[in-house]
């Protein structure tokens, strides 16, 4: 390259760095959306650089979600880098390193076609043309979907590598010589294994611009040589793509999983897909985040035919182009724009059956072939009709300016997610995922009835999606039907019991009503599904401090200290599991050393006489580990669970004392009592469904404060008030259970406002008199 080829490149640079950054300029800012959730914002592996090794030991550091956990150690190591530069979650340099990794494969690609014209045809306007086809790539609204979604720098990162790799091939002998250009592809297998397809685009290349071979004759005596020779270049690249590939499987979490869709029914939509794909190169106006497209279920449709017709087309065109070397730019880029293609439009199922940000790579190729096609076709015109070709400056810089503001309007969509599905729920109508998600964003914005019409539209498309019944579970729980919402909640279990996200929520509901030991058995079941998950742990934790269990506290607590250092709330935890873990855990280590039944048993009393429900079960049941004919182990179980309300257990655990010892008074009047309280609740709730009246509420929320339930008493009252607004019986209800958890600020506060409604109401007078009194001592 001479110094004038070399300032014009500069010059070039230049122009691109700074038109392109225009044009990007309104999406530094834009939010995390969509995988960058379970990736980015709830991954606590990137928030330490020191977990970076980690990265290439295990695939499961890049999500929270197992079942989107694949080996993409490079992608979670850029992600690490952006967190430590923001000190935290600052969008903004997440979007940064993308955009400047963008930038350098815009000029790489420059580099790369520029050579494949010279390659091609001896023309002075090669350089404006590579220029040309390089700035439509970079300011292609297409590009907008890659760039502004974080996580999908997999994309950007592993095609920045393959085009590194041809660029160092083309341009370094040396490189070419002991196949250093082989250690980008490396690299870029490491943030998608797509990568992997340098290896065909490498023979190809090899075969059309080194060798110059036509497809015509390609296995001809005329060509054999030339086709073989091509090959033999191409063995390395192959053999090592394949190691790769290799390895990437090994290295993935058996966890991992593509998608849903059925093989047939997918491969016979791609034709149709592809074919959208190309047509978007001219007309970017239906892009969407999230596609409603479905898998085709039968190739009896003209989607089908359509699609295969193209891709007739499209092989006969390449077969074409391959004859005159002038036309092998578009005869390559056309293969590359399949080739790049193959890993998502062939026979591996996806969940989703097109992405719009799968084009990324593949879109190289096909501008480079499209706009090839449209510079032979200028110069055709030109010299048949004798115009200057420089007359079309102005028009051709016009339509590039269209295609840039395109991508500044799709950067406006990305920028929130109500901007971003609100545009899903109109281009993609039936994305039952859509209409949840826009349906989620009203409902944060308490527009409920909005979000409830939202997610009803979804429900009837997917009946049986989990991610909706756990939001409509949430919608419920929020307006006040409570007992509605655990069945919605139930229902996400039933459909998605795979997924973390069910089991928390339901949960975090169980918690929010009270039910900590339910909690703490749906939440232990999510954090065995997303292990690295922050908020879980933060829910178990509340709930164990709620319970007194300091054991477990002080363990969990510990355990997520680790991943998150700097968390204060975790370290109050931990410090309040400590201190109060006290002479009785220092008595259960004492008989660690001289463990018997006898010694578990009496500790396990105590512990319940101290009210530490929890701790009292457990070591009651190393008691039952050492004997387990121990009966009066199972009643103290059974005690403990009957006063947590835990009804079911604590049924469980008498009849297995009173099967050990038929005789055992205590366990059959454990047992009727029991029993006596859960069908009476039971009960109750029933008529509670039946008929929301406010004498049924007042009804329920009594029952659970006799049985010494406050928390399920307050809630209970609760949910009736937002039926039943002007009930000053129900704000007495609320009243009692607090000043029987001795919250006497809460107490008062719903004293006066039950007081507001009745000042006569006798019995909630002496209630709020004794909060007052409470409050001043």
């Amino acid at each position: 390259m001479n110094i004038s080829k070399k300032k014009k490149t500069l010059y070039f640079s230049i122009v691109m760095i700074v038109i392109t950054t225009i044009t990007y300029l309104n999406h530094f800012n834009n939010s995390f959306h969509f995988d960058d959730i379970h990736t980015i914002t709830e991954n606590p592996n990137i928030r330490d650089l020191k977990n970076i090794p980690s990265f290439f030991k295990d695939g499961t550091t890049i999500s929270s979600l197992a079942q989107n956990q694949t080996y993409r150690p490079v992608v979670t190591t850029s992600l690490a880098f952006d967190y430590w530069l923001g000190n935290g979650y600052n969008v903004f340099y997440f979007h940064l390193t993308s955009f400047i990794l963008f930038l350098l494969q815009g000029i790489l690609i420059f580099l790369f076609v520029h050579r494949i014209l010279n390659l091609s045809l001896d023309n002075t306007y090669n350089f404006y043309v590579a220029s040309g086809i390089t700035l439509w790539y970079m300011i292609h609204p297409v590009m907008a979907e890659t760039i502004n979604y974080i996580i999908a720098r997999s994309d950007l990162q592993s095609t920045f590598f393959v085009v590194l790799a041809f660029v160092i091939y083309q341009y370094s002998s040396i490189a070419k010589k002991y196949y250093l250009y082989l250690i980008p592809v490396a690299i870029g297998a490491l943030a998608k294994p797509t990568a992997i397809m340098f290896a065909p685009l490498f023979l190809s290349y090899v075969l059309l611009f080194e060798e110059k071979v036509n497809f015509f004759t390609l296995f001809s005596s005329k060509s054999f040589n030339k086709t073989v020779r091509a090959i033999v270049k191409s063995i390395p690249s192959i053999i090592f793509c394949t190691l790769l590939y290799i390895f990437h499987h090994i290295m993935t979490p058996d966890t991992f999983t593509t998608g849903s869709s059925e093989t047939f029914n997918y491969l016979i939509t791609q034709p149709f897909v592809i074919f959208h794909y190309f047509t978007s190169i001219f007309l970017p106006t239906n892009l969407s985040a999230d596609t409603d497209w479905k898998a085709l279920q039968t190739i009896w449709s003209y989607q089908y035919f359509i699609g295969l017709l193209f891709l007739s087309i499209a092989v006969y065109i390449i077969w074409i182009t391959s004859r005159k070397e002038k036309h092998h730019p578009i005869c390559f880029g056309l293969l590359w724009f399949f080739i790049a293609l193959a890993p998502t439009s062939s026979f591996i199922p996806l969940a989703e059956v097109m992405n719009d940000h799968r084009m990324f790579f593949p879109y190289i190729g096909l501008i480079l072939s499209v706009g090839w096609s449209c510079n032979l076709l200028l110069q055709h015109l030109s010299n048949k009709y004798h115009f200057r070709s420089s007359y079309l400056l102005i028009p051709l810089l016009v339509l590039l300016a269209i295609y840039a503001f395109g991508t500044y309007l799709r950067n406006e969509v990305w920028d929130n997610d109500q901007s971003l599905w609100k545009d899903v729920t109109i281009k993609s109508p039936k994305n039952p995922r859509g209409l949840m998600n826009y349906g989620i964003i009203k409902m944060e914005a308490g527009e409920h009835d909005i979000a409830e019409e939202y997610f009803k539209k979804s429900l009837k498309i997917a009946p049986d999606y989990p991610f909706l019944h756990i939001n409509l579970g949430v919608l419920n729980n929020i307006k006040g039907n409570s007992l509605i919402a655990e069945e919605y909640f139930k229902k996400a279990i039933e459909y998605g019991g795979n997924y973390y996200h069910s089991w928390f929520h339901y949960g975090k509901f169980l918690w929010e009503k009270s039910r900590n030991e339910e909690s703490i058995d749906k939440l232990s079941k999510s954090l065995k599904l997303s292990p690295s998950n922050i908020e879980i742990r933060m829910l178990l934790m509340e709930n164990y401090l709620k319970l007194e269990d300091w054991k477990n506290l002080n363990t969990i607590a510990s355990s997520t200290l680790e991943m998150d250092k700097n968390n204060k709330r975790v370290q109050y935890f931990l410090l309040a599991s400590v201190e109060k873990n006290g002479v009785l855990d220092m008595e259960e280590k004492e008989i660690i050393n001289n463990p018997t039944p006898e010694k578990y048993f009496t500790l396990s009393f105590k512990y319940y006489q101290k009210k530490q429900y929890l701790k009292s079960i457990s070591i009651a049941e190393k008691a039952i580990a050492l004997n387990p004919n121990y009966a009066e182990a199972y009643n103290n179980i059974c005690s403990a669970y009957n006063i947590l309300g835990n009804y079911d257990k604590a049924i469980e655990a008498c009849k297995k004392a009173i099967q050990l010892a038929p005789n055992y008074q205590l366990a059959k009047n454990n047992l009727d009592d029991i029993l006596n309280r859960k069908n009476k609740i039971e009960y109750q709730i029933e008529l509670l469904k039946k008929d929301n009246s406010e004498a049924n509420y007042l009804n329920l929320s009594v029952l659970y404060y006799n049985n010494g339930l406050f928390e399920r008493c307050i809630k209970v009252a609760e949910e009736g008030i937002i039926q039943h607004p002007n009930s000053d019986k129900l704000y007495n209800n609320i009243c009692s259970g607090y000043n029987a958890l001795k919250k006497w600020d809460k107490a008062i506060e719903a004293g006066k406002k039950g007081l507001t409604l009745n000042p006569d109401n006798q019995l909630l007078k002496n209630n709020f008199e004794v909060a007052l009194k409470n409050i001043q001592q």
